[in-house]
């Protein structure tokens, strides 16, 4: 059974400006989204799954489904603020989202088979996706989860701070802990951390969560469980969220699963800011010069 790739693609990008999922950035107009679904069919996957909003749908679909029909099984699903468990309602007020445990909760009827879930606005690398697929093929096992972690220097953005999930493993590399990190930025070519009014210094090597998981398919029932608890503790607020993490950090720590954290030294690069577009447009031109990609992604 192949393995599914789920792409969350649902958020604004109100720090970037735009629907950064479909920002031109390859030499032939290529996404992100481009260079993630391309290296997925390379290491096997069969399906992709995008969360989008009904909103731009037609325009998400319009540029993607020419490109990807026939190379691979496409699948869509929405998140919208309303979609929730019977019983619960949208706070009067409430506009933010809920956050990547409900967007990916928004997939559980479209998925069957172990899958990697990944950020629309975030490369990661063609070995990323293989490990990921090495992993499902030699851990079949429904509580047996994996995360790519990559080095926290690696993963920041010289245009401002950005949120990480810091990560503590034991020594055989399963996490033990993740701690969700806000604010993380450079400051005189070092990285700190700030909360409230102060600040606290990292090495730069800590294994951080970018949101590229892999996870069996009865997930989606301890998901679906701590997003109702969530509901019921933090619902009624104007800006909680519920992530997916989150939820796989309570497996691990209840002894319920593992997650293999698997490491690579690949630069991590994303569009969270406008700022970040001329950097990210360089990364893809030199990964297309030393041949890791050809100069035109989609025949």
């Amino acid at each position: 059974m192949k393995p599914t790739l789920l792409i969350l693609a649902a958020g604004m990008g109100s720090r970037y400006g735009g629907l950064k999922q479909m920002d031109e950035l390859g030499p032939n107009g290529e996404s992100i989204i481009d260079y993630s679904v391309y290296d997925a069919i390379r290491a096997g996957f069969g399906k992709v799954v995008f969360v989008i909003r009904h909103s731009f749908a037609d325009a998400f679909k319009e540029r993607f489904e020419s490109r990807l029909t026939g190379k691979i099984e496409t699948e869509y699903v929405f998140q919208e603020l309303d979609y929730l468990p019977e019983g619960f309602s949208v706070p009067e007020g409430r506009e933010k989202p809920w956050g990547t445990g409900h967007a990916m909760l928004m997939a559980k009827d479209a998925i069957r088979e172990p899958f990697a879930i990944v950020n629309a606005d975030d490369f990661y690398g063609n070995e990323a996706y293989q490990s990921a697929a090495d992993f499902i093929k030699n851990n079949p096992a429904e509580n047996e989860y994996a995360m790519i972690g990559y080095p926290l220097q690696n993963t920041l953005s010289e245009n401002g701070t950005v949120s990480r999930g810091v990560c503590e493993t034991d020594d055989e590399g399963n996490l033990k802990d993740i701690t969700e990190r806000t604010k993380i930025g450079w400051e005189n070519e070092e990285i700190f951390y700030y909360e409230g009014d102060s600040k606290t210094k990292l090495t730069g090597k800590e294994p951080v969560s970018m949101n590229f998981w892999i996870f069996k398919p009865s997930f989606f029932t301890h998901l679906e469980n701590g997003f109702i608890e969530f509901l019921k503790a933090k619902g009624t607020e104007m800006k909680s969220e519920y992530y997916f993490n989150a939820c796989a950090d309570e497996l691990i720590k209840s002894g319920k699963a593992s997650t293999k954290v698997i490491d690579t030294d690949s630069q991590w690069f994303g569009v969270t800011y406008k700022e970040d577009k001329p950097i990210v447009l360089e990364s893809l031109n030199n990964l297309i010069k030393d041949g890791v990609y050809p100069e035109k992604l989609w025949d």
